[in-house]
């Protein structure tokens, strides 16, 4: 899909293709013109006015080392999460985003080009092979996916099988993130997601990096989901504790 002067965005790729009939309608075209804009510069406003604190920053110089990670941190702990790994572009961090390419995804689409990651036009929800393929692609251009292991849409704080699969194949480490705040509010989604008030103390917490065997079996691999999970909730904790 194009923007709103008919142009495609930098830093896109399309790996598929929708198979909704939906389409961009010229006023929706308009209000997405209007909307996005307006949404990043509350994105910005928030990220600026919040105090961070980083735990574990040394892990991500590590992992990098070697090439491109794959960082996850649950879907409702994304805002400040996601802030963290673009501003370590100065690394060497190339971050980028598999997002659906249906009229749904126009906005998100927006938003991480002008933050300037790289957008994969493809969707999680989609067939499970179909996305990793899309996953191991994006990777082997040195691009690090941002993945959310319980999205797209739950159930919240399940580690999925994906990252893990993902890590094993693409042969590069999962990084575990998780974020905390002094104050804020849930909203009711299925993802709780957490929206700091503004000036709020924030603690970015990373764990060490997780690889996978190539040789890992189907136990192995489950027993990895659980301690992906366990790890993410205890960088949580370590979050809250050092507010």
């Amino acid at each position: 899909m194009n923007d709103s002067r008919g142009r495609t965005p930098r830093n896109t790729i399309y790996q598929q293709q929708t198979s909704s009939t939906r389409k961009l309608s010229r006023w929706r075209r308009r209000l997405y013109a209007v909307g996005a804009p307006l949404a990043w510069g509350l994105a910005r406003f928030w990220w600026w006015s919040c105090r961070v604190r980083v735990l574990g920053d040394e892990h991500v110089e590590a992992a990098l080392a070697d090439g491109a990670i794959i960082p996850v941190y649950w879907h409702g702990q994304q805002l400040f999460c996601v802030k963290y790994l673009l501003d370590q572009r100065r690394r060497g961090l190339k971050l980028g985003f598999l997002i659906s390419p249906s009229v749904d995804g126009e906005v998100p689409a927006m938003l991480a080009t002008r933050a300037g990651a790289v957008v994969v036009r493809g969707s999680s929800s989609n067939t499970g092979a179909r996305a990793l393929r899309d996953y191991l692609d994006v990777l082997k251009s040195g691009v690090s996916p941002g993945i959310t292991p319980d999205g797209p849409a739950g159930p919240r704080e399940e580690f999925k099988q994906g990252p893990v699969l993902l890590a094993q194949l693409a042969g590069r480490p999962m990084l575990p993130m998780a974020m905390a705040a002094s104050g804020g509010w849930n909203f009711r989604s299925w993802d709780r997601f957490l929206l700091p008030y503004p000036f709020a103390r924030i603690v970015v917490a990373i764990g060490p990096a997780v690889t996978v065997p190539k040789t890992a079996n189907t136990e192995l691999k489950e027993a990895l989901q659980v301690e992906m999970r366990d790890r993410l909730r205890a960088l949580e904790a370590a979050g809250r504790a050092a507010l």
